[in-house]
């Protein structure tokens, strides 16, 4: 009963004007994105983060979910329409999706996504209702030790997922946590490394960072490639509806979908591909009768992904809004808008913000019934889109970078931070290096200081506190396992494949 009075409550937040316009505009933001290839999902939340610190904690945090979960639906447009994943969630789309396309039925296989990514968010939405409520009672037995260790496991297991070489996603990590370190210490109310500069003395800005490793940064490159966005062909809507053969085929995989994202989304890593992946493994191993149609346009070859897909961005907000503590890039940023705002995430957030956590959720379930009423008819818009100048979209990106910018603190430092930032980025990803770790280094360096500095006070410098506690023992011992787990599986499999060939 209780949980159907918050979720109520929660609809009459997201029910509020400014809520659902925010819903909106975050879903069709999020979906262009997904649509247009190469414009990350990253660098639109960042550029609409500006314009969010303008409104309330809630209606900022409905907006940027609005573009992750839009953005994970946009993608299988040009998966389907050309081959091409406009997220990498929607690279096993392109398996299947493209080649059902051509048989004709590409209005069909969208119709098809469109209601899986429907049906997933809601049986999603439920599950995030239940297990962030229950997940955030057991977080309540959380203190300093458990959340320090808490956001090392964070830092930890991206190193290890992201990228091919754990050394430099390090070096980033730790970068990114050093940059924190900069303006007033948060603890003993001291100004560090600022050189004797007002500028510094309140450090860097999570935004115009942000929007200049992930905007700009792509935009630079999308201007040095030189290369335009493809061109699709026009889909009608009286060719969307799917025939009852193909209905009575996907239903079981997007159910079936929709529960492994769910899980998937509930651990650190790239969610979104692995669940991808694990759904078209699942239908490929159960198919019969149609098993020799997978590679060929097979139904279940992209209605079990794609419901997998939309339904690890909603289970990967778990762990943020009950511990406060992003596994992903993109709910870190989600994370960061929450801290800009003055609200701490965690355990605690649920009771003294129970508006921003039930508000969210409802305004999900009201995106996703945006996204499949206004985005089936608005396939042609999304077709036309591919065929804007690329020189107008760049522009109009850039001036809305700067303009947000700008009007979050009338700072020119943070537009020499933003453009500094956009340049970094650009070079880094010539190089090879991933972003990802540098800004949730940014996000979780001041939780990671100030939980180690209260726990050492406590314990009086005894670092045994990390162990000889239940919960921070299984912690530490999660940290060892992602430090060490990975080279002692390579080295298993190594000496298998030794034996093997002996």
């Amino acid at each position: 009963m209780d949980l159907l009075a918050q979720m109520l409550g929660g609809f009459a937040v997201a029910l509020q004007p400014v809520n659902i316009g925010a819903a909106l505009l975050g879903a069709l933001v999020g979906t262009a994105t997904g649509v247009l290839p190469g414009l990350g999902v990253l660098g639109a939340m960042a550029i609409l983060m500006p314009i969010t610190v303008h409104f309330s904690a809630v209606t900022g945090l409905i907006m940027l979910a609005g573009i992750y979960y839009g953005a994970m639906y946009g993608g299988s447009t040009t998966a389907i329409l050309l081959r091409i994943p406009g997220e990498g969630g929607s690279i096993v789309t392109t398996i299947d999706g493209y080649e059902f396309a051509r048989k004709g039925r590409a209005g069909a296989a969208l119709m098809i996504c469109a209601v899986g990514s429907f049906i997933a968010g809601t049986i999603s939405i439920i599950g995030l209702s239940l297990f962030t409520t229950v997940l955030a009672d057991v977080a309540l037995r959380f203190s300093s030790p458990e959340f320090c260790l808490l956001a090392l496991l964070g830092g930890l297991t991206l190193v290890r997922i992201t990228g091919n070489d754990p050394a430099r996603n390090m070096l980033m990590l730790l970068i990114g946590m050093a940059l924190a370190t900069i303006g007033v210490d948060a603890v003993g109310g001291d100004t560090r490394f600022t050189f004797d500069t007002n500028t510094l003395a309140l450090g860097f800005d999570l935004v115009p960072i942000t929007l200049g490793l992930y905007g700009l940064s792509e935009l630079f490159h999308v201007v040095a490639s030189n290369n335009g966005f493809p061109r699709a062909d026009r889909v009608r809507l009286r060719d969307m509806i799917p025939t009852r053969v193909e209905w009575s085929r996907a239903w079981p995989a997007i159910v079936r979908g929709s529960g492994i994202g769910f899980l998937i989304g509930l651990l650190p890593g790239p969610g979104s591909l692995t669940a991808t992946f694990a759904s078209y493994g699942v239908e490929k191993a159960i198919a019969r009768k149609y098993r020799d149609e997978f590679g060929r346009g097979a139904v279940e070859g992209f209605a079990g992904p794609e419901a997998a897909n939309n339904a690890v961005a909603t289970s990967a907000l778990v762990p943020v809004l009950a511990l406060g503590i992003p596994f992903t890039p993109n709910v870190a940023l989600m994370l960061g808008a929450l801290i800009v705002q003055g609200i701490q995430p965690g355990p605690l957030l649920l009771s003294q913000h129970p508006d921003v956590v039930w508000g969210l959720l409802a305004s999900m379930y009201i995106g996703n019934i945006a996204l499949l009423a206004l985005n089936l008819p608005l396939v042609g818009i999304w077709v036309r889109l591919l065929r804007v100048p690329q020189y107008a979209l760049i522009g109009f990106i850039f001036a809305i970078s700067f303009i947000g910018v700008y009007t979050m603190r009338s700072s020119y430092w943070d537009l020499c931070v933003l453009v500094g930032f956009g340049a970094v980025g650009a070079i880094l990803r010539q190089i090879g290096f991933d972003l990802a770790p540098l800004v949730l280094g940014i996000v979780i360096g001041p939780i990671f200081e100030k939980s180690l500095r209260e726990t050492l006070f406590l314990s009086g410098g005894d670092l045994s506190i990390f162990v000889t506690r239940p919960i921070s023992g299984t912690l530490s011992a999660l940290c060892v396992v992602a430090v060490l787990g990975p080279a002692i599986i390579a080295m298993v499999r190594r000496n298998a494949i030794r034996a093997k060939h002996a």
